[in-house]
């Protein structure tokens, strides 16, 4: 079985600013001649790591809504200073999703495939509109 984790992008205030963080990032990796990867690193390691490994994606909360999945490549084992992290790594593949509103919370949850938004480009409609009409049309089930 497939599961997925949900996750706030703390700092993002829109889908776009939170895709050009990310191309900025990868820009200055290349830059130092790093890998191209993008890592988001978590205090907790996912028990279920086979579930999520198995086609889960990262979906991330901006500014109170489910808005875009990157699919999730591995979960990375990582120790800084003594103390044990996990880096999810993530593809820089950015798919947004029809809006959903969520909750803040801290952390992150698994989230189960029943309960995730569908992909944006799956939506007839909202081709081109502004993020602002197509939060608010999808509110309205309009989206």
């Amino acid at each position: 079985m497939t599961l997925h984790i949900l996750k706030l992008s703390v700092g993002s205030e829109s889908l776009e600013t939170f895709i050009s963080w990310h191309k900025k990032r990868l820009a200055e990796k290349k830059k130092k001649g790093q890998k191209l990867e993008l890592v988001h690193v978590t205090r907790m390691t996912p028990k279920r790591a086979d579930e999520v490994l198995n086609g889960g994606s990262l979906y991330w909360v901006i500014k109170g809504y489910i808005a875009v999945r990157t699919p999730l490549l591995e979960l990375r084992p990582l120790t800084r200073n003594g103390t044990s992290y996990c880096g999810l790594v993530y593809d820089a593949k950015f798919i947004p999703t029809l809006r959903r509103a969520h909750r803040p919370f801290q952390g992150w949850r698994y989230f189960d495939p029943k309960d995730a938004p569908a992909d944006a480009r799956t939506a007839k409609g909202g081709k081109g509109l502004p993020e602002k009409l197509k939060i608010e049309l999808s509110e309205l089930g309009l989206l």
